[in-house]
């Protein structure tokens, strides 16, 4: 099997050069990231969903989504969009979905209110059982979920739990850059699919 190109999907941050997915992508070759939307168009579900739609079917190739924050809501939100038997079910190899947020949380500053994103159409977050292989990595302190809210979404997508322990939202404010584990979550991902 092709080598699958990994299509970076970010949450609602703009461009952070310190961001483990932006440093994953910058040595890793192949890759390729979502754009991020317009300012006008930054909390829109459909504009997410129509974006990493393009970038997936611009690929030549198997895909394998890596996804962060409300990049995890927006992947899922894209699967349950799509007819049984489209050729992008048949692209996507698998996924790493990484601290997805949790609406039941009052999101700290300068994230947007919970609501906000509900308005927008982001809930109620799908939960049927994904199509490929995946693995959910939760931390224990996330300041944007809950742990367990986040292990019942890992259980309702069939997907595997990576505790991450004490690692807040991994993301730089969290102090994390760089962030070796990922290759291990994506060699995992693309073993497993290679024998479904």
């Amino acid at each position: 099997m092709t080598a699958p190109v990994p299509v970076i999907v970010p949450g609602l941050r703009g461009s952070a050069p310190s961001h483990w997915q932006e440093l994953y992508a910058a040595r890793t070759p192949g890759a390729v990231a979502v754009p991020f939307p317009e300012e006008s168009l930054w909390h829109s579900i459909e504009e997410r969903i129509r974006l990493l739609a393009e970038t997936v079917a611009a690929v030549d190739g198997p895909v394998i989504l890596v996804a962060h924050s409300a990049g995890v809501l927006a992947t899922v939100h894209w699967l349950r969009s799509l007819a049984d038997g489209d050729a992008a079910l048949d692209a996507v190899v698998g996924a790493v979905l990484v601290t997805p947020p949790d609406f039941g949380v009052d999101w700290p500053e300068p994230h947007p209110r919970p609501a906000e994103l509900a308005a927008e159409g982001w809930e109620p977050v799908p939960r049927r059982r994904l199509p490929f292989p995946t693995v959910v990595a939760a931390s224990r302190t996330d300041p944007l979920a809950r742990y367990r809210v986040t292990a019942g979404l890992a259980e309702a997508w069939g997907s595997r739990l990576e505790d991450l322990g004490d690692a807040g939202h991994l993301n730089p404010v969290s102090g994390h850059g760089e962030w070796p584990l990922i290759d291990d979550l994506v060699a995992e991902i693309v073993a497993s699919g290679s024998r479904s």
